[in-house]
């Protein structure tokens, strides 16, 4: 039986981030969803099916197996045993995965992957619904927020970093609708689980933030 951590939080908290830092300091596999959304993308490709043909798609979910886990310290992401890691960052897979990925049958496929991983391995998953939807019994939860106005300076310091001209009250402006988005769509909104422990990073470095999260995974 796996141990779990799930995740969640607004767009922009640095969950992915954080997530993959606890992920290495425990030894537990981070749970890559968009690996596995990329890497059932190219078992559609191989069946040589378009993205339109949804059912097709969903019936080639049927015979999908994609799992994940790390050697020597780096991820590798299996297709029906075979490893397929290096091809998952073509702009063939890359375009096919954001056309399939909101097919209904591909997200219930992926969500019993996930959950089947979760199962037999101990695991740290990120998103908006994995501690109220995907993962529900999760050992650990943790709800990891920011202020609207942190998250609005992180991605404008982030974007200028790069050289990407950038206006902060029009990024401000964008997360802000996100999260109104993220919190009142219809399926899997956005929410804290009544047993997450709300962790608000404003204030923290990434370091401390690692740290608070995996101290709550020492407790149990």
């Amino acid at each position: 039986m796996g141990y779990n951590v799930a995740i969640d939080g607004p767009a922009g908290a640095g969950k992915s981030t954080i997530a993959k830092l606890v992920a290495k300091e425990k030894g537990y596999i981070y749970v890559d969803t968009g690996a596995m959304y990329r890497a059932m993308a190219m078992h559609f490709l191989k069946k040589g099916i378009q993205p339109e043909e949804t059912d097709k798609v969903a019936a080639a979910c049927e015979d999908a197996d994609v799992t994940i886990s790390y050697e020597d310290g780096v991820q590798q992401v299996y297709l029906n045993g075979e490893n397929v890691t290096a091809q998952l960052r073509t702009e063939e897979v890359g375009n096919m995965a954001s056309k399939t990925s909101a097919i209904p049958k591909v997200r219930e496929k992926l969500l019993e992957l996930q959950r089947g991983l979760a199962r037999n391995e101990n695991v740290i998953m990120d998103g908006r619904d994995i501690g109220t939807n995907i993962l529900p019994n999760a050992d650990v939860k943790i709800y990891l927020t920011a202020s609207v106005d942190t998250r609005a300076k992180r991605r404008y310091d982030e974007l200028t970093e790069k050289g990407i001209s950038c206006d902060y009250e029009e990024i401000k402006k964008d997360i802000r609708d996100r999260d109104e988005r993220d919190m009142n769509r219809e399926t899997a909104p956005l929410r804290q689980a009544e047993d997450a422990v709300l962790v608000d990073s404003s204030d923290m470095g990434i370091d401390e933030v690692v740290r608070t999260i995996c101290s709550h995974i020492n407790l149990l």
